[in-house]
């Protein structure tokens, strides 16, 4: 029995550090898209996690790092469910207009719109905070979708080329200025009839461009 207990007694309490990291990080998140990155205070943070100032500084010893932490996972986690790509699928025009679609429905949530605009404002003053926020998103997705391009030339479904960059035109071009709208607050929210024309203009440039019977 003593030495089950010894087992459990450390799950127990990484499971019980887990949960509170977790807890830290939902409060965090409701006090910054509140109050934005310069706005949030840790005090304000602390109340809305429901722990204390100095259980906070235990997990964060500082706002940015805490606001790091949020969108480093958030970002992680977003670009892991959205690039899931079937390598061997041989139906890329599929392919690329379901990732479209899930991907521009994504980018043009006013929650992450905001998260964007936090991280633009906060990356001058904290240039780390940017450079996180980009290579947790955009670089990772990019490198996912490349490698399914990869294994699209390898199998002659597309021409050969430079597959970060053709991940990137892919990318951009379902964006097209929807985003740079939102983040300018110049216009209304994007519509399901919007991203579905954007995602299927994406997808024939992008195989004009790379499919090798165009």
């Amino acid at each position: 029995m003593a030495i089950a207990s010894a087992t459990l007694e450390p799950r127990a309490r990484i499971q019980g550090e887990s949960d509170k990291h977790r807890q830290i990080l939902e409060g965090a998140r409701a006090v910054f898209m509140a109050s934005g990155f310069d706005g949030a205070s840790m005090g304000e943070i602390a109340k809305a996690a429901g722990v204390s100032k100095g259980t906070l500084y235990v997990y964060f010893d500082s706002k940015e790092a805490l606001f790091e932490a949020l969108t480093l996972t958030e970002k992680r986690g977003l670009a892991e469910a959205l690039f899931r790509l079937d390598a061997d699928d041989p139906d890329v025009r599929g392919a690329l207009t379901r990732l479209g679609h899930s991907y521009l429905a994504e980018m043009v949530r006013p929650e992450h719109i905001t998260v964007i605009r936090m991280v633009i404002g906060a990356c001058e003053k904290f240039p780390r905070l940017g450079q996180a926020f980009f290579e947790a998103g955009p670089v990772k997705g990019t490198r996912r979708l490349a490698a399914f391009l990869d294994a699209q030339i390898a199998a002659g479904r597309l021409r050969p080329a430079d597959t970060n960059l053709a991940a990137r035109h892919f990318l951009q071009l379902c964006q097209a200025g929807l985003v740079t709208r939102l983040l300018f607050n110049a216009g209304e929210a994007v519509t399901e009839a919007e991203i579905a024309h954007h995602v299927a203009q994406a997808v024939r440039v992008f195989l004009a461009g790379y499919d090798p019977e165009a």
